[in-house]
């Protein structure tokens, strides 16, 4: 499976709106011009002020043709989404004059864009924190109906084709939630088996991966941790093929699985792995990606309703722009 290339095709083929809030950032603007160039999206957005971006995309030799410039401070929407703004917050004590000043921010112009549909997609990172980047997509766009918890996942390509789907799995959460709740974990797993779907194209296996496997590490908390997600899992989606507590070898290898679990409820290979935690997902992921020289694609956040997605701040431009093709894949 050539994930990259699939995720450029399906943003070709849906023609979707991107809003790109850091406009000023250099790898932005040049990730910008090769989005518009490769069309990847029916219109793109920096946000900014104009000035000030056309400043910057000068010194990055970046041509601004085809690109959408939007400044919040002086856009004719500016008081109808600050007062949406303030209707969404004013239970958590917002004002409208506190309205107006926090939507002069581009990351809650953004996410604000994205929640009244103006855009499809929304992808920022390369200068702001993944904190500040997750609080306007929570405060504004707010998560998928029936879950509270936004997470993240990274899809895995591993060179053996005889794992996941060709190669390619979902680990979930190695960025987000550091020490998640049961009824977190189980939302988690949730959420990733819908990228499982949306990413893989395939229905989802879960596994739910502990240091135990089916009893074998006891009657410890955070076995019974596992395991009341688990519950969980099936309560909320009974028709999902999920499965744990199980050791990593007992998820990835069936033979294994007949013998450490052979009722298990799933046959055959498992294409998402849920980690416990984040100590253990964040581990995981980068032993895979070095020891087993897989490609780490990621991390995409999950959960949220609308595809948001957030970058590390070392990203590259071509990184920027594989990450903003991916968000707009999953644009509906």
């Amino acid at each position: 499976m050539d994930f990259v290339k699939e995720m450029l095709g399906k943003a070709k083929s849906l023609q979707k709106k991107l809003v790109l809030p850091e406009g000023t950032e250099p790898r932005t603007l040049s990730a910008a011009r090769k989005i518009v160039d490769q069309g990847l999206s029916s219109e793109v957005f920096l946000l900014g002020k104009e000035g000030e971006i056309k400043d910057a995309a000068a010194k990055a030799g970046v041509n601004l043709d085809g690109i959408s410039l939007m400044d919040p401070e002086t856009s004719a929407n500016f008081d109808n989404y600050a007062n949406e703004y303030y209707e969404l917050r004013k239970h958590k004590g917002m004002t409208p004059e506190q309205a107006k000043i926090d939507m002069k921010s581009t990351l809650r112009w953004g996410a604000m864009m994205l929640r009244l549909g103006e855009v499809d997609a929304f992808v920022a990172g390369a200068v702001s924190t993944t904190a500040d980047v997750l609080r306007a997509g929570l405060m504004i766009v707010g998560t998928v109906p029936g879950l509270k918890t936004a997470s993240s996942c990274f899809v895995m390509q591993v060179p053996d084709p005889s794992f996941g789907v060709d190669g390619a799995l979902i680990f979930s959460d190695c960025a987000v939630v550091p020490n998640p709740s049961a009824e977190q974990l189980a939302e988690i797993a949730l959420s990733a088996a819908q990228s499982c779907r949306e990413y893989l194209n395939t229905d989802p296996a879960v596994a739910m991966l502990s240091f135990s496997s089916k009893g074998s590490g006891g009657d410890h908390e955070d076995v019974k941790k596992v395991l009341e997600a688990l519950a969980l899992v099936k309560a909320k989606e009974p028709g999902l093929m999920v499965d744990g507590e199980f050791q990593a070898d007992t998820a990835l290898i069936p033979s294994v699985r007949e013998s450490k679990a052979p009722s298990s409820s799933i046959k055959g290979k498992v294409n998402t792995l849920v980690f416990p935690d984040l100590d253990a997902g964040n581990i995981g992921y980068k032993l895979v990606q070095r020891l087993a020289k897989a490609e780490a694609f990621g991390p995409f956040l999950q959960g949220f309703a609308k595809p948001i997605s957030d970058l590390s701040r070392g990203a590259s431009v071509e990184d920027i722009v594989v990450t903003s093709a991916v968000t707009l894949a999953r644009a509906r």
